[in-house]
């Protein structure tokens, strides 16, 4: 009877995976296709941005929370995450001070001002980047590769146009700095999944609804080279690995996963095949995210002994 017994509040099964932890593996998955984006559009300067916009994420971060009296956070790299993720959502040729001004955006407006990290109602570097969109729409859609202006690949398959589906997937086409090569956003995320970081649930179903929708809608019927140039082309990838799963802004119900996802297929698929851009990534994200909490509501297992059936 000389046992002592210590209580506490849940939970009461903690993991020694911090959030540090997961968001530096996010880091590390994100470098392929960091790298890449750098050396792809090099002639651009592209590491300058990607260094820009990192470093003002994170320094957004600590000033405003120093400002706020509040604890610093920046050593669990959810600025930097952000930071980066914005980076390669952007265009290569895009003014340094558009870039910062989107990461501060992304850290005040989006994350700070919701309560920090956890309370975000969106993903703030998709709400940066449509932020910058609709500011600086030019700046925002000029697009470059190896010193020569154009339309991106998924701009020329929604006119009709005949692609390159082979340097789509390498990634030798005109773009954002991180989403132009299908193979190095693969690599990153076999990462995450053999970290179990992410699972398949989230980016299997919505890339599934979204083959499914473009099959249907298209008007090109199970045409594999028109199905390969949709997924390969724009954000769909980058989005689908890694900023639909995001934990903060994605349901925490298996069910509502799925869900999601089927949203986030249908949403992409609308807006690409009937809306006025051939992109749509960002858009069906930041919809989806904010009718999480409905997802949720609508999917959450009932407690063990009660609703019952009447």
């Amino acid at each position: 009877m000389n046992e002592n017994y210590n209580i506490s509040s849940s939970p009461h099964i903690r993991d020694k995976v911090t959030t540090s932890n997961i968001m530096l593996y996010v880091l590390i998955a994100l470098l392929p296709a960091t790298v890449f984006g750098i050396y792809n559009f090099r002639h651009e300067n592209a590491w300058l941005l990607v260094v820009v916009t990192t470093l003002t994420a994170v320094l957004a971060e600590y000033i405003y929370e120093k400002l706020m009296h509040k604890p610093i956070t920046i050593h669990d790299y959810s600025a930097a995450v952000t930071g980066l993720l914005l980076a390669l959502n952007l265009p290569p040729t895009l003014p340094l001070w558009m870039g910062a001004l989107g990461s501060v955006f992304a850290i005040i407006v989006v994350k700070q001002l919701f309560g920090g990290l956890g309370q975000n109602f969106m993903n703030p570097a998709l709400g940066a980047r449509c932020f910058l969109l609709i500011s600086f729409t030019g700046r925002m859609t000029y697009f470059v590769y190896d010193g020569v202006t154009g339309a991106t690949p998924l701009a020329e398959l929604k006119a009709g146009e005949a692609v390159n589906t082979m340097d789509m997937l390498i990634g030798n086409i005109r773009g954002t700095i991180g989403e132009t090569s299908v193979i190095a956003i693969m690599i990153g995320a076999m990462f995450l999944l053999l970290m179990g970081i992410i699972d398949l649930r989230i980016p299997g179903t919505y890339i599934v609804t979204f083959v499914i929708f473009i099959t249907i809608f298209g008007g090109h019927g199970f045409d594999p080279q028109y199905i390969t140039a949709h997924l390969c082309g724009g954000g769909l990838m980058l989005g689908a690995w890694f900023m639909a799963t995001d934990y903060v802004t994605s349901p925490i119900t298996k069910n509502g996963q799925i869900v999601y996802g089927i949203c986030l297929g249908l949403l992409t698929g609308l807006f690409r095949l009937f809306g006025g851009s051939a992109e749509g990534v960002s858009y069906a994200i930041i919809i989806s995210n904010l009718l999480v909490p409905l997802i949720e509501k609508i999917t959450l297992p009932k407690p063990f002994g009660k609703g019952g059936e009447k």
